[in-house]
């Protein structure tokens, strides 16, 4: 990688003729940067030759404060150029290369899509470790061998500037990267290993690079399914919602959430609850949604994120004044803005499935029980059917509520963190915040700091209320929240349920989408099916 031109933009996102910056050390020069929308397919728009680029040091900390190298090059956002996720791809004179990206979105006053997908740009810093650490880890020192997993935990960053590149890995996996999944059930006696153990010992991702950015991930699977399906969807940031002088939802419909979209700042949590108390719709297709508080400083480009120790490190905390300001848990007493207030769940009341022993032998699908809910229309699935089982549909990540059964025999909400009393559930599935002690095989999901998550859920940490705790729930539900409707897929794994053409999540999706004001163009696919 010692020939790897390394770079990083001024912006994550942009709109038509608005100009980009682009930061970059190379050993070799000069450089090419080439442009690609990613939908369907690669649609490369620009193609710039001949960037003449320096070699730079990377400075110490450069995960915290960024690299400060200088400005090379600016492109300027073409006019033709649709909303999206672009792909920006530097290459040196011998093939070395590296990958970035910028979104781009519409003018406030061009025409808007009825729908906007807001990419998960925070979490793609979350999980950024170009540098050495993030918010999880000191990673770097993971493959080295110098540190194991628990040793490498405590080198978790709570500050990670965004003016630094990705780790490739991370931003641009190899092709056939696998999902963060047992993709079948443990067999009798065996150690569970989520993904593809060979495709591991051949590529060495870190056990960070599954978990976040576009590429052959969530969002790049919905964008594909949505311009195959002749759906019109604007993009945005988390990042956008950081200007407060432009009221970025006007004249949407519906905000779309799909993935892993972890962490949200006080800001773009202010923005989507107003979005859907005066009518505006919102469908995630994600799990750990809304999770983490951060927020960003120095001018959009630091991004804080204590998480358990914000109480401790965050200086926002100490002063009453300013706490509801500080970063931890959105379910933390001290913001009175449980997540699910908006969003219906919380993974504190869910948990993983489906992946290292996480229920390792569970179905990876939701049994069904409100057959008659209005997502399920057209369907053909009925009460006791397990839907997704086949794809598999759960995995990874996934939110929850308390559950009790009603005298009708269907579940119900029973309390919860902010949990709707008027949450429809539709289905269910078992999940849990960690693997079992009892488990003879090494840890992949240790448990984290449980005492806190039980007392904010449940009021107590004894015990009986951490072991109560240990058994959630993925759910399946949705909600009417102010003027406006929520549909909650309650895991991370949705999507791979439209990429592998399953028929009855994609007609759920078509549900969601047709009830949330979104139309779609014929497409050839269609004129087949007719025919």
């Amino acid at each position: 990688m010692t020939n790897t031109p390394w770079f990083y933009p001024d912006k994550v996102s942009a709109a038509a003729g608005e100009r980009v910056a682009l930061f970059a050390s190379s050993p070799q020069t000069p450089c090419t940067l080439t442009v690609s929308r990613i939908g369907s397919e690669a649609q490369q728009v620009a193609r710039f030759e001949g960037i003449e680029i320096g070699q730079h040091s990377t400075p110490e900390n450069a995960d915290q404060n960024g690299c400060g190298w200088p400005e090379v090059f600016q492109f300027t956002v073409g006019e033709d150029w649709a909303s999206g996720y672009y792909d920006l791809v530097l290459e040196a004179p011998d093939g070395g290369r590296s990958h970035h990206f910028v979104c781009v979105r519409k003018a406030t006053s061009a025409r808007k899509a009825d729908a906007v997908i807001v990419l998960a740009t925070n979490t793609y810093m979350a999980y950024n470790y170009w540098g050495g650490s993030n918010s999880y880890a000191d990673v770097e020192g993971l493959p080295a061998g110098r540190l194991s997993p628990d040793e490498s935990r405590p080198g978790a960053i709570g500050r990670l500037s965004r003016m630094r590149p990705y780790p490739q890995s991370l931003i641009a996996p190899p092709a056939g990267a696998p999902r963060l999944i047992n993709m079948v059930p443990r067999g009798v006696g065996e150690m569970a290993f989520p993904g593809d153990l060979e495709w591991a010992q051949t590529h060495r991702p870190s056990p960070y690079d599954g978990s976040a950015c576009f590429l052959q991930k969530w969002e790049n699977v919905f964008a594909a399914w949505a311009d195959e399906q002749g759906y019109e969807i604007d993009y945005l940031t988390d990042h956008d919602f950081e200007d407060t002088g432009t009221d970025w939802l006007s004249g949407y419909k519906t905000v779309l959430i799909v993935g892993h979209s972890e962490y949200w700042s006080g800001k773009q949590r202010t923005a989507i609850d107003a979005f859907t108390e005066r009518g505006g719709n919102l469908a995630i297709f994600s799990g750990n949604t809304c999770y983490w508080k951060i927020r960003w400083e120095d001018d959009g480009q630091t991004m804080v994120a204590h998480k358990w120790r914000g109480h401790l490190d965050d200086p926002l905390w100490e002063d009453p004044n300013t706490r509801s300001d500080a970063t931890h848990l959105w379910s933390h007493d001290a913001f009175d803005a449980p997540e699910a207030d908006l969003i219906g769940l919380s993974f504190i009341y869910g948990g993983y499935h489906r992946i290292a022993m996480c229920a390792s032998r569970g179905a990876a699908g939701f049994t069904i029980y409100d057959d008659q809910h209005w997502a399920l229309a057209g369907t053909d699935l009925y009460y006791g059917d397990v839907l997704g089982t086949r794809v598999p549909l759960i995995g990874y990540e996934n939110d929850g509520c308390p559950i009790r059964f009603g005298p009708d025999g269907l579940p119900k909400p029973d309390g919860g963190l902010g949990v709707p009393q008027n949450l429809q559930i539709i289905g269910i599935a078992p999940a849990t915040l960690a693997e079992s002690d009892r488990s003879p095989y090494p840890k992949m999901i240790p448990q984290e700091e449980s005492e806190i998550r039980a007392r904010m859920a449940y009021g107590s940490d004894d015990p009986e209320t951490i072991d109560r705790l240990m058994r959630g729930h993925s759910v399946l539900a949705s909600f009417k929240r102010g003027e406006g409707e929520v549909f909650n897929s309650g895991t991370t794994e949705w999507v791979h349920g439209l990429g592998a053409k399953d028929p009855f999540v994609e007609q759920i999706t078509h549900n969601v989408l047709e009830r949330f004001g979104m139309q779609r163009e014929a497409t050839s696919q269609d004129a087949g099916e007719i025919s």
